[in-house]
């Protein structure tokens, strides 16, 4: 059993990554695509990052453990007419059927950091990438008072405690967590940099109903979900998200609610 590849196949993540669409472009748009760039999107969903950089020029691939995501992103690159643009099923923590050194940049928008073995996940990254190419990675930072971050804290205190061993996807959103990681796969530590920067979440849904959104959908929060009807906390869970949801929005009828996260750049 791959406890990873039943969180994310658990759900329709593609129902988030709808409200995603606009910074995933900007996140394309800040890669410095050229024409023929050859890039690997890893963690790619069904395409919030991978799609727009193909748009751009780009040449992707995108890797992620869930089989129906990856079907999703493929018939968006069909529908849209993008050629240069495929998905594949893969564990980002063994790339084994990947070539060394074939791929500039290799970028993951929120989705390598929730992969067990971090420091194999950076290894992989790292021997996947073109020497004189980039790394770019996007993760939540830990207790941020933003709206991911809250929303796996909050999630996390109705779950059953994790298993031995466990390591926090959100330890990605410590700058030196993520130094030692890199710098054990070879890369020097003055090639690591880190700055923190916004995405967005859109949604024409009000707060309480994109919190069903993610209550429905989101496999993370399905599971504390379940664990907090177990205990009879459901509407304690409930409560905390849609007033977690509604302080954090800044639209009107609709949502638009940002997140800080930190933005990781490595030179190969």
């Amino acid at each position: 059993m791959n406890a990873n590849k039943d969180l994310w196949e658990k759900g329709d993540f593609t129902r988030i990554a709808e409200t995603m669409r606009e910074s995933g472009e900007a996140f394309a748009g800040g890669l410095g695509i050229t024409d023929g760039l050859r890039v690997l999107d890893l963690g790619c969903g069904d395409g919030t990052t991978a799609i727009p950089a193909a748009q751009l020029g780009a040449d992707v691939l995108g890797v992620d453990i869930a089989g129906y995501l990856v079907a999703a992103g493929n018939a968006r690159a069909q529908a849209l007419g993008l050629s240069n643009c495929r998905f594949q099923e893969g564990d980002v923590s063994d790339l084994h059927d990947l070539d060394d050194e074939s791929f500039d940049p290799v970028v993951s928008s929120f989705g390598a950091m929730f992969a067990p073995n971090p420091y194999e996940v950076a290894k992989e990254m790292v021997r996947v990438a073109r020497p004189g190419g980039r790394i770019v990675m996007g993760n939540w930072i830990p207790n941020d008072p933003t709206l991911v971050a809250q929303i796996l804290k909050i999630s996390a205190s109705y779950s059953p405690p994790p298993p031995e061993g466990f390591v926090s996807p959100m330890t990605w959103g410590m700058e030196d967590e993520v130094t030692e990681r890199f710098t054990a796969a070879g890369i020097p530590e003055e090639a690591i940099s880190f700055e923190k920067d916004t995405y967005t979440f859109n949604s024409p849904d009000t707060p309480s109903e994109m919190v069903a959104t993610f209550r429905d959908y989101y496999g993370p929060t399905m599971n504390a979900f379940a664990a907090a009807a177990a205990d009879g906390r459901e509407a304690d869970l409930q409560a905390e998200l849609d007033a977690l949801f509604n302080e954090h929005n800044t639209s009107g009828d609709s949502t638009s609610i940002s997140a800080t996260y930190l933005k990781v750049t490595v030179e190969r």
